[in-house]
């Protein structure tokens, strides 16, 4: 499946439909934007269209709309399992989008915070080479600077 990047008119779209609510975070995400709450992302523009985290029965009532789908980002097959894109017609109507992000929004912000992922091994061996490298090099300066 061929990368569809997202139309730069969708991105005000977008953002006007989010909640007016201090915990909606925003970040990039695959080439646009997305929200999280709770630490997790409950809406993002992907391709043409909306990319929303929904409980059942929100869900069924999302896929039954004419162009919606399970969110499958790699085009493979392998679905995002709660997430649904919204038609792209979605992003012609502000307030049918708005009501979407709202219902994902609800459903992110009631659901238990997410534990943050402690840095796995590898995250922290380079962070541990880099302060060796910055200690090594420190060094190295001291030494210079007693021999001149």
């Amino acid at each position: 499946m061929p990368w569809i990047k997202v139309p730069p008119e969708h991105h005000p779209i977008f953002h006007a439909a989010l909640p007016k609510d201090p915990r909606v975070e925003i970040m990039k995400m695959f080439g646009g934007v997305a929200a999280k709450t709770n630490g997790y992302v409950f809406a993002g523009l992907f391709g043409r269209s909306t990319m929303v985290l929904l409980p059942e029965p929100d869900r069924a009532a999302a896929l039954a709309l004419e162009g919606a789908a399970p969110f499958d980002p790699m085009g493979n097959g392998r679905v995002r399992s709660q997430k649904v894109m919204l038609p792209e017609s979605m992003m012609e109507n502000p307030a049918e989008l708005r009501h979407w992000i709202a219902r994902a929004f609800k459903s992110a912000a009631a659901s238990p915070a997410k534990a943050k992922a402690a840095p796995s091994r590898k995250t922290v061996g380079i962070a541990s080479q880099k302060k060796r490298t910055a200690a090594k090099g420190t060094a190295q300066t001291r030494a210079k600077k007693r021999t001149a």
